[in-house]
């Protein structure tokens, strides 16, 4: 027996939410970056799961926002956001196409596997997301987000962010 109160299921669900994109990159979505993790539906509410990218990530209140905003615009019933942190973010949850999004954007995306942290900033080599060039210098560990570390390259003397590795 179906539940007439029920419209979506959790499919039209994560549809409806892969246009929501992430705030401080706005050319990929939350459903692109990884941060979508799943929905839960009942007859009472619909709870959408997800996990941000670094633990105190600023953008979560805004993405929480705007999928209760979404939701409620289409007349889902009792939306939630449910915040988890385990299993972690890390940047492997990334797809190629995304990182490509990113780079495209002018971000230098993330070189090697989550599970290589070992590497310190200065073993690694950050292509300019800008000219391709190798030959870039970290400038801060820090860049415009928690996620990011601002370098420069040396080529087209253009300073980029790197989304770091986690």
């Amino acid at each position: 027996m179906v539940n007439s109160k029920i419209k979506y299921t959790e499919s039209s669900i994560i549809d409806l939410l892969s246009e929501i994109c992430d705030p401080e990159i706005p050319v990929v979505t939350i459903q692109e970056m990884g941060i979508l993790r799943g929905v839960n539906i009942s007859e009472d509410f619909c709870e959408v799961i997800i996990t941000p990218t670094y633990s105190g990530c600023p953008a979560m209140g805004i993405i929480e926002q705007d999928i209760i905003s979404l939701l409620q615009k289409h007349d889902v019933q009792n939306p939630k956001v449910k915040l988890v942190y385990s299993p972690a973010w890390t940047t492997d949850m990334m797809s190629d196409a995304t990182k490509e999004k990113l780079r495209n954007f002018g971000i230098a995306a993330p070189l090697h596997s989550s599970c290589m942290n070992w590497m310190k900033p200065s073993d690694i080599t950050v292509t300019c997301p800008r000219c391709a060039s190798k030959n870039t210098r970290l400038i801060s560990q820090f860049g415009s987000t928690a996620c990011k570390s601002f370098y420069s390259c040396n080529d087209c003397k253009e300073p980029f962010d790197y989304f770091k590795c986690h």
